[in-house]
């Protein structure tokens, strides 16, 4: 009898004696005593049988790549991971995306749209929305003209809000930006954004088309970024109040 038959025969016994389980277990103990863990044997296993309760988080974290597959790596990678898990768990609190009364659900979730560039830019402010909001406020004539044009669903959104003005502001001005973001106030976002208006307003006003619109607000001037960038910020105050250090 060969070996493949001798497994097939003793899993057959062990199945019908109520010891189902018994041969894939030994199997994948042989699997995760190779030196270097074979990745896709494991994804075969995986597929064709129940993983055992005891081995099921090990073969998950190598399935995902929280551990490597060699062994002797296993310790100092988890310290590693453990650092990181801390790390982003932090930045998150600091940008004010989860607080210590976030269900743990929720924080997993940032967790992993953090570090896979999915988070939102904001967890519960629309930037969109927000700019048409204090644009009106501060030009609604403006905001007209942009409407007319159907400018406003056509606006640099992403160049503004997903790259946070990168490639849009010389770098000089842009860390005084991202400054602020990095700090927790993604809304300083808008303000940029409705000061560019302002600033700009008799050429966007001279436009007559969502096309032209958007063209020149993604090539806006780079010398008037400073000035725009400051009053962005006193905008910024004005609505929503001066920041303070809490102790």
């Amino acid at each position: 009898m060969t070996e493949d038959s001798q497994r097939n025969f003793r899993s057959v016994y062990y199945e019908k004696v109520g010891f189902r389980g018994v041969e894939e277990k030994k199997s994948l103990e042989i699997l995760l005593k190779d030196d270097r863990l074979d990745i896709e044997k494991l994804c075969t296993f995986s597929q064709r049988f129940p993983l055992p309760s005891m081995y099921r988080a090990l073969v998950w974290k190598v399935l995902l790549g929280i551990l490597p597959p060699h062994h002797e790596s296993h310790a100092k990678v988890m310290t590693y991971r453990k650092e990181q898990y801390s790390d982003v768990l932090h930045a998150l609190k600091v940008i004010r995306f989860v607080s210590d009364t976030t269900p743990q659900v929720e924080v997993y979730l940032r967790m992993y749209q953090l570090e896979s560039g999915k988070l939102p830019r904001s967890s519960s402010f629309p930037l969109p929305k927000a700019f048409e909001q204090y644009l009106n406020l501060e030009d609604s004539r403006l905001l007209t003209h942009l409407k007319m044009c159907s400018a406003v669903s056509k606006l640099p959104y992403d160049l503004w809000f997903k790259r946070c003005f990168a490639g849009c502001l010389p770098e000089s001005s842009l860390q005084r930006v991202w400054d602020k973001v990095v700090s927790g106030s993604c809304k300083t976002l808008v303000f940029v954004a409705v000061e560019i208006l302002l600033t700009f307003k008799i050429k966007v006003m001279a436009l007559n088309s969502a096309e032209k619109i958007t063209k020149f607000l993604e090539n806006i001037p780079q010398d008037s970024s400073d000035a725009i960038v400051s009053k962005a910020i006193d905008l910024w105050h004005k609505h929503c109040g001066t920041p303070v250090h809490s102790s």
